[in-house]
């Protein structure tokens, strides 16, 4: 099943149960899902979906520190219960180790060596590890292992 369709059986779900927060981060997500489609006259499928949960994550994490910072815990609060729906469905995140094991085979692989192939580098293993790793901490363990 798709995590479109996953997410649509989520909501169908929430409905049901009466579930009135957890339904509302849901139709977020399809929302956001929804607008990507109509935009780009597009059918996502499943590796675009993970980007734009990737991409929503992000913009709660930052909601939450600046909310924090305000003082704000009402907003921190539903900031934390959104991410923790879109965390749902996201894929299991890998260890350090792991996405370091990944970027190693990935450079023997294209054969990349120097900092001037940086972007291919980061294009490759975005796609493998897209929603399963920080794609900035990525990028550090990238930088530091082509810089050596």
């Amino acid at each position: 099943m798709s995590l479109k369709a996953q997410l649509t059986e989520a909501m169908k779900d929430a409905m049901r149960a009466r579930e009135k927060d957890r339904l509302g981060a849901i139709r977020l997500i399809l929302a956001d899902i929804k607008r990507i489609e109509v935009d780009e006259r597009i059918e996502v499928d499943d590796t675009r979906v993970l980007a734009i949960l990737d991409k929503m994550c992000k913009q709660r994490k930052d909601s939450i520190t600046q909310f924090a910072a305000a003082g704000r815990d009402d907003l921190v609060a539903q900031e934390q219960l959104e991410l923790s729906v879109i965390g749902e469905f996201m894929p299991a995140q890998l260890s350090d180790a792991e996405v370091a094991d990944i970027i190693s085979v990935s450079l023997k692989e294209l054969g990349i060596s120097s900092m001037k192939d940086m972007g291919k580098a980061m294009a490759a293993l975005k796609e493998k590890l897209q929603g399963r790793a920080d794609m900035a901490q990525v990028s550090k363990q990238l930088k530091s292992l082509l810089s050596a």
